[in-house]
């Protein structure tokens, strides 16, 4: 070709640059959250005192750190490099790439800071309040029209396959983030979900489950389509199976979101269809397993000296083991067996330590001297953390394996007489303290590694020269192209919109076919008219129980087992979550199930065990709330929260957000009086009084035999 016909360009490596710096910094941080609510689970003064520490608060700034910090910054760093190498083009527009950088940045912050300040949905993985949500949209968008420009100026005629998942990635993310967050505002920073109980869940899942599958799944294959071969030296193993894995897998994925809520009151029919596509799920992800895997075919010498492919060998294999374990869990005898335990834990971090971090650290390692113009630093160095990672995965999941089915198989066993074996709950957990001090250890040893990366990186930074802009030159792309005999996926390829479409409609299927019949068709959620709407103080009460996290420790939904009933009580209904807002089942019991507590205990009761849970639960794991019984309530936002929820439908009284304070105070003197009576002396409009209304409501809808 002449030299005549090619254009010069530049690709922008400082964007790359700042991303991959915030990266591994966001990536210390959230770990080190995660090492500290580790620590908390077996160490309850490890909760400092405050309620900005606990566990309820920063479980959740641990999760969306690690998930929208340090997997959220891989992925655009991992974008911005690759994405225009393979287009041979810059990206379409600097200030766009910029806006987005310093966007995800100040969201990151926001959630750092509210987070800890109780300023939670509760919904999991969409914790953040409605401003903050707005901001995730508005700089998301960024992203993607800074892409699909980057995608019509390009200089390639067609798209290699890491661009398809990125474009997947964008789309589906996009979708699922502004449908789980429709919500009615009340406050600046407070609002109530768009949608109730049953309803509510099988949303939050269809997101949660689907946030797993197009934030840390999709648009990390499509980093493994770039960087695994590029490490190797290798082609893609299949052309054709890169095809069919990623069209089934990104359909299929979209129905698999109920198998998070099996045994509980979602309708049977949405539960087996979860179930059914779960399975189905397997083959698309072994597909890109082995695809990756087998890319190495001729290369596996490679491995064993160079740290970048050990990690992506580990980040793959861990990627089999976690689409294998997904579909298994979704089994309903296995299922039974996990949901609410340590093994869902397990499972998580095995795709998110192994899978998501391992493959970044791997592309870390490959891009970081290559922008720098010079080699790793310290080969050593990165072969220590390697295996120091690997150790940290090893001591982090087996002993939650071995938690799960040790609490499993003690709740479920009855005596000779037929009663529990072990009737508090309590006993089950105080079994699992060694467990949970290996797994504290196990993410110490990978955020030891983790240290050791950063150390690594910026001395190959030091010892190179940073090269800003690389340049590279390419022919422009032909107009006229229609060529007779085309492979048909080949055309698709050079016709992004049409290929972005496609994904669109392939991604929308599933999700519309489970939720709008839920939604829509009544016999969906049968109601129950003993269930009347929460009081003020109650609605107070509940608010507060969400500020706090205690969904990260409490479920509120008794499965229909045997060994459940006769310890909570009655199974749920899904009639009586219909004034949820959010619905409160949870996904982790740390604490017994409270969906029947009501009435279960005085209120001294609950004022004690807030105080020092273990005066009244000796042994307990659960830290203090001393504070609850000092700080008082500001019912300011009362009417607002009351107009709100007559706005989405929950049958108060007209004109009732003016009599909500007078109802208010008369409950907190019954319950100041019941305290009295019980020789304390507290103010009726301390949080204390408000959470005990809530939590003496739960379960007393329905007539329910009491557990032990």
């Amino acid at each position: 070709m002449n030299d005549a016909t090619l254009e010069r360009f530049y690709y922008d490596n400082k964007i790359v640059k700042y991303f991959g710096a915030a990266t591994i910094i966001w990536g210390v941080v959230g770990m080190l959250v995660g090492v500290i609510a580790a620590t908390q689970l077996f160490l309850p003064e490890a909760n400092m005192g405050t309620p900005y520490t606990t566990f309820g608060r920063i479980r959740p700034l641990h999760t969306n750190a690690v998930i929208f910090a340090f997997v959220g910054n891989a992925i655009f760093a991992g974008v911005y490099y690759s994405m225009p190498r393979l287009l041979k083009t810059p990206m379409w527009n600097k200030s766009l790439s910029w806006f987005h950088f310093w966007g995800w940045q100040l969201i990151i912050l926001a959630a750092a800071i509210t987070l800890p300040l109780g300023l939670t949905t509760s919904k999991e993985y969409a914790e953040l309040e409605w401003p903050i949500d707005i901001a995730i949209a508005l700089v998301w968008v960024a992203f993607g029209a800074n892409m699909i420009g980057t995608l019509i100026k390009r200089r390639e005629r067609h798209m290699y396959v890491a661009i398809w998942f990125y474009l997947a990635s964008f789309v589906t993310v996009a979708v699922l983030h502004i449908f789980n967050s429709f919500e009615l505002p009340v406050s600046l920073f407070k609002s109530y979900s768009a949608y109730a109980g049953v309803q509510d869940a099988l949303v939050q899942w269809w997101y949660g489950h689907n946030a797993v599958a197009f934030f840390l799944t999709t648009p990390f294959l499509g980093l493994m389509y770039y960087y695994l071969p590029k490490a190797a030296n290798r082609p893609v193993y299949s052309y054709k199976l890169s095809i069919v894995h990623f069209w089934s897998l990104i359909f299929i994925y979209m129905w698999a979101g109920p198998h998070h809520l099996l045994y509980t009151a979602l309708p049977e029919w949405a539960q087996v269809l979860g179930t059914v596509f779960s399975v189905m799920l397997i083959a698309p992800s072994w597909g890109g397993m082995v695809n990756g895997l087998l890319t190495l075919r001729g290369a596996w010498d490679k491995v064993r000296q160079d740290p970048v492919l050990k990690f992506m060998v580990v980040a793959v294999t861990a990627y089999g083991m976690a689409t294998f374990e997904g579909p298994l869990l979704s089994l309903k005898n296995v299922n039974a067996i996990a949901h609410y335990t340590d093994w869902i834990v397990a499972h998580v971090h095995i795709g998110g330590l192994g899978w998501n971090g391992f493959l970044t650290f791997g592309v870390l390692y490959w891009m970081w001297p290559r922008i720098f113009k010079t080699t790793i630093y310290s080969t050593k160095l990165a072969n220590v953390h390697f295996w120091i990672g690997t150790l940290g995965i090893v001591f982090y999941a087996l002993p939650m394996y071995v938690a799960a089915l040790t609490q499993f198989l003690m709740l479920r066993e009855f005596d000779d007489m037929g009663r529990l074996a072990y009737g508090n709950f309590l006993q089950t957990v105080v079994e699992l303290v060694p467990m949970y001090m290996l797994r504290a250890f196990g993410g110490l040893l990978y955020l030891s590694g983790a240290i050791i990366m950063i150390y690594n990186m910026y001395k190959t930074a030091q010892q190179g020269t940073f090269q800003e802009y690389e340049e590279d030159q390419a022919p422009a792309l032909a107009k006229a192209y229609n060529p007779k005999g085309e492979f048909w996926h080949r055309a698709w390829e050079r016709k992004p919109v049409f290929f972005t479409i496609l994904a669109t409609v392939a991604i929308a299927i599933g999700g519309a076919i489970e939720i709008i019949p839920t939604i829509l068709v009544k016999s969906n959620v049968p109601t129950i008219s003993s269930v009347k709407p929460y009081t003020p103080l109650e609605l107070e009460g509940r608010d507060l129980y969400i500020k706090n996290g205690c969904v990260s420790c409490h479920s509120q939904m008794i499965r229909p087992f045997r060994f459940e009933t006769e310890r909570y009580g009655e199974y749920s209904k899904a009639g009586e979550f219909v004034y949820d807002r959010p619905f409160l089942w949870g996904s982790k019991r740390t604490g017994p199930d409270l969906h029947r507590v009501g009435g279960k205990y005085p209120d001294s009761w609950h004022y004690f065990h807030m105080q020092d849970p273990r005066s009244m639960s000796p042994g307990s794991l659960m830290p203090p709330y001393p504070w609850m019984l000092e700080n008082t309530m500001d019912y300011a936002d009362l009417p607002a929260k009351i107009r709100t929820l007559q706005k989405l439908g929950v049958p108060y009284p007209e004109g009732y957000d003016e009599q909500a304070l007078a109802d208010l105070s008369d409950q907190a003197s019954k319950i100041t009086a019941n305290l009295k009576d019980a020789g304390i002396e507290t103010l009726p409009n301390t949080e204390i009084v408000a959470l005990i209304a809530y939590l003496q409501r739960l379960g007393t809808d329905i007539k329910a035999t009491a557990g032990n």
